[in-house]
């Protein structure tokens, strides 16, 4: 790593997909005021974090390893002591922005989109702005008017009882389900909302006052 008396802004960016990481790697070597660690996955950046933090600016993989969704974002705010966390991702939804931001987040960095203005998107979030890409900002608009696929009597019940927190097991009881009938209408659930977890499920159902 660069002399910490040489360089602007200490940078961690976790991302399983070695790939993505070689790119910024390659990216910000010709950055001089940014110093970038990378890892591959959540539990390597807490410890990281814990090591050589906190940094000026945290990002986490929405889907690597040990992530749990949004889960992963606020364990990471709470050991990088306050500094900004945000996430990297490709396609979130609208309940994984919205929770996201809700929790404190950074911002999130589209995968997907060009690296031209990369280094600036950081600087401002490590500088304690809050950003969404335009084309997020666009795309939620826009997903908030689609209509949703119709759930079915059943989805809607599993549904109803996801929102009072309860786990797989207890539903399939409650509803005389196998455990693994359950489990296949979450997933269902989830991909009619456009989220990727039940958290999202509920709080998405929630915004379209389906619940």
């Amino acid at each position: 790593m660069t002399d910490q008396h040489n360089i602007g802004l200490r940078v961690l960016v976790a991302d399983d997909h070695a790939m993505i990481l070689d790119m910024l790697e390659m990216y910000l070597a010709s950055v001089p005021d940014i110093d970038v660690t990378t890892v591959a996955d959540l539990h390597a950046a807490l410890a990281a974090i814990d090591a050589d933090g906190p940094f000026d600016l945290v990002l986490v993989d929405l889907d690597m390893p040990g992530m749990n969704g949004v889960e992963g974002l606020e364990r990471a705010l709470k050991h990088n002591g306050g500094k900004p966390v945000g996430i990297l991702t490709s396609n979130p939804g609208r309940a994984v922005v919205e929770e996201a931001m809700a929790l404190g987040g950074a911002g999130i960095v589209l995968k997907t989109a060009s690296l031209k203005n990369f280094a600036n998107e950081m600087r401002f979030m490590a500088g304690g702005g809050r950003y969404l890409p335009i084309e997020l900002v666009e795309q939620q608009a826009t997903v908030s008017e689609a209509p949703v696929s119709a759930l079915s009597k059943r989805e809607n019940e599993v549904l109803a009882l996801l929102a009072e927190g309860k786990p797989n097991r207890a539903i399939g009881a409650d509803l005389s389900l196998a455990e693994p009938t359950v489990k296949m209408h979450v997933k269902s659930i989830c991909k009619k909302l456009g989220v990727s977890n039940r958290t999202q499920a509920v709080i998405a159902a929630q915004e379209r006052k389906l619940i």
